[in-house]
């Protein structure tokens, strides 16, 4: 039960670090990472907020990946929930400042995909389930057999894409995430010495039998 908690602990310490990424930059004033910039187009066209059309899209998103067949976890579920209620929570206290020059806004753009990707790595690891949007990124790359980075990239311009469509902020920063959030990704998954398609997902059921398991051994 001892490990159980501390990987739940490791699953929401990633989420939180996700959220806080997303906010770092989105102050960088450049320009909405590409889901960012999908959220925000979202919330303009339907009047929510950011974190509720971030919670909308894991959803959805979260339906796709089952299709591909990729396990569903409590690890999913927290992940299209909890970021977006970090997310929202982390803007309305405004503890992340915001840049004021290009140099400033590049270097906070850099630093907040790579709290993403040391995120990424904490709550996939955490063996729950990968949050939808990252699900997405295994499924293709054991389907088509491409590296990380380039199923994460192409995920990422489509987002971007469809987000400028939609009126989500689109400038110089919005590039650099689309190019630069794969590399991110593959380098610190690289340094870690972590594949996220090695990890043995919790189905939700299993993580319920466990549970029960435990509970019914020390009653």
């Amino acid at each position: 039960m001892k490990y159980f908690f501390i990987r739940l602990l490791r699953l929401i310490l990633g989420l939180f670090l996700y959220a806080l990424g997303i906010v770092v930059t989105m102050n960088a004033q450049l320009g909405y990472a590409p889901w960012d910039a999908f959220h925000v187009g979202i919330g303009k066209m339907t009047g929510i907020s950011i974190g509720t059309a971030s919670i909308t899209t894991g959803i959805i998103i979260g339906l796709i990946t089952v299709l591909l067949g990729e396990k569903l976890g409590l690890g999913t579920i927290l992940n299209m929930v909890l970021i977006g209620v970090f997310l929202d929570m982390l803007l309305a206290l405004n503890i992340i400042p915001i840049a004021g020059n290009l140099l400033l806004g590049t270097i906070m753009i850099i630093i907040g995909l790579f709290i993403i990707a040391f995120a990424s790595y904490f709550y996939i690891g955490s063996g729950f389930g990968a949050g939808p949007r990252d699900s997405l990124m295994v499924a293709l790359t054991r389907k088509t057999g491409l590296s990380v980075g380039i199923c994460r990239g192409t995920i990422e311009l489509l987002a971007v894409l469809i987000g400028w469509r939609l009126g989500g902020m689109i400038g110089i920063g919005t590039i650099i995430s689309a190019f630069v959030i794969g590399f991110c990704v593959q380098k610190t998954f690289k340094l870690v010495k972590f594949d996220p398609t090695k990890v043995n997902h919790e189905t939700l059921n299993q993580t319920y039998q466990m549970l029960h398991k435990k509970s019914s051994t020390t009653l």
